[in-house]
């Protein structure tokens, strides 16, 4: 069996050349990993996943925290090793740049692979946060706090994806770095030809950092008028002042909101409110139909790493069932593009039609994605901040419901209650209501993905190196890429 060995420039250059076939092919064999990751669609005796808990170890002489993260799944395990200058390290010492190794093995266990990890977590978690992005109805304006390898990605998978909308690009970094450079250079340096194949030849980027005098003011602008907020930064502090989004005037627009630059519980990007905001539920005398739909809770990538290591979700204080998976949403796309098509076609006159459809939609019983997130009974909610999932076993520790399968479990989304008489329902009309529930429970997902303010917070999971990783191996191998070493595990 052979070994491929990948530089990071070598990963680099086959990442920035994608088609649009193949970057689709890349969303798709993420999305399924995930969607099967949160679901447990496997059997527990399949064990077809498994994602343990990460480790690291701290040099204080150097400053440097190491961190090991394996995965297991039906392609095969992997195991990253990633290096980075610690949060609380003598700042007299010089800074890491996060760099390391991911190596792949096959099912039976030889390696095959042997990757550079920089592009390829920049990639991975990029590729991530764009599974809600291509959900979005409109991408216009992007704002990125940060201007490292991660806030780069996030930009070019947006150019690559959704660039034929995307018009401007507020980049926010502390100041004019290197690494700010560095990522202007790269997006000026896409050649005209894949510019104009990706349709944003004539988009607009700019910087912006505290020195300027007129930043505040500046940078509540180009948040408010932003359609998606990426926050890339290693920070231990808000990064901007909550009101600007929990304002009266800061809801008015839903957003995406993806924070990925925090990784441990003395991290954060996110103000406390605004995730507070987001899982908030509105008592009946708001006028909810003024601002952007939310949906109740905060998306995370992985239950268990988010409850351990997100410092917004600690501080918080959100409990699990104020948390439901990526994995657990990356699957309602049908109605995706029916909404952009129905939202085009609308007149301003209907700005409150989306709240009154969120009073009209029963949820008190829903399919077994949500549940499984939420627990099997409304009335019996998880207790505490401790997570629900045993990170030592494979999601799938319990049997997956049949489709047909309900749960009384509730995604709490924010309902007004009417202040008409109850009507009661026949039999016949409870039982057309019945038939509907799925159709009705996934359109309404779909229109809060689409349109409403939707708050993502990664802190990394394993599986996504994995997936990605054998994924680049493959396409390596297409395109004559690295080296192969014939005969290595033999």
């Amino acid at each position: 069996m052979s070994l491929t060995v990948l530089s990071d420039e070598q990963i680099r250059v086959l990442l920035e050349n994608l088609s649009h076939d193949e970057i689709e092919g890349f969303v798709d064999v993420l999305r399924n990993a995930l969607h099967e990751y949160s679901t447990g669609t496997q059997s527990i005796d399949d064990g077809i996943i498994h994602q343990p808990d990460r480790t690291s170890v701290h040099s204080k002489f150097t400053g440097a925290t190491t961190l090991f993260m394996p995965s297991f799944s039906g392609l095969g395990h992997a195991v990253k090793v990633v290096t980075v200058s610690s949060p609380s390290s003598d700042t007299t010492l010089p800074v890491i740049k996060p760099t390391g190794s991911v190596t792949l093995y096959s099912p039976q266990g030889p390696p095959v692979g042997f990757l550079h990890a920089q592009t390829l977590t920049a990639f991975r978690t990029a590729l991530a946060s764009s599974c809600l992005l291509l959900k979005r109805a409109n991408v216009r304006t992007i704002t990125v706090f940060g201007a490292g390898m991660q806030a780069y990605w996030h930009i070019r998978l947006a150019l690559m994806l959704r660039g034929n909308s995307i018009r401007e690009v507020f980049i926010i970094n502390r100041q004019f770095s290197d690494s700010a450079r560095a990522t202007f250079k790269k997006i000026y340096g896409i050649p005209k030809e894949i510019k104009q194949r990706e349709g944003w030849e004539q988009a607009q980027f700019s910087l912006l950092t505290p020195g300027y005098g007129e930043f505040d003011r500046l940078q509540k602008e180009h948040m408010r008028a932003s359609d998606v907020i990426y926050c890339c930064t290693p920070s231990t502090e808000d990064l901007f002042d909550a009101s600007i989004l929990t304002s009266h005037e800061g809801r008015r627009k839903g957003r995406l909101i993806v924070a990925v630059g925090s990784y441990t519980p003395k991290m954060r990007e996110l103000p406390r409110e605004v995730l507070v905001q987001a899982t908030k539920t509105h008592s009946s005398h708001l006028h909810y139909h003024k601002h952007a739909p939310e949906g109740g809770v905060v998306i995370v990538d992985t239950l268990d790493g988010a409850m351990k290591e997100a410092g917004e979700i600690i501080e918080a204080g959100l409990a699990p069932k104020q948390l439901v998976e990526l994995g657990e949403l990356v699957m309602i796309q049908r109605l995706a593009k029916e909404e952009e098509e129905s939202l085009a076609s609308q007149s301003s006159t209907d700005e409150s039609s989306v709240s009154e459809s969120f009073d009209k939609l029963d949820l008190s019983s829903v399919g077994s994605a949500i549940s499984t997130v939420f627990g099997s009974d409304s009335g019996k909610s998880a207790q505490g901040s401790g997570s629900k999932r045993s990170s030592s076993q494979s999601p799938a520790r319990s049997p997956a419901r049949s489709p047909g399968t309900k749960s009384s479990g509730f995604l709490p989304f924010h309902r007004r209650q009417s202040s008409s008489k109850t009507s009661v329902a026949t039999d016949d009309q409870r039982q057309v209501t019945q038939q509907q529930e799925p159709y009705t429970r996934d359109k309404h997902l779909s229109r809060w993905l689409t349109v409403g303010t939707v708050v993502y917070k990664s802190v990394g999971l394993g599986l996504m190196d994995l997936v990605v990783g054998f994924e680049i191996v493959r396409l390596a191998q297409q395109k004559g890429l690295g080296s192969h070493i014939e005969g290595f595990s033999s």
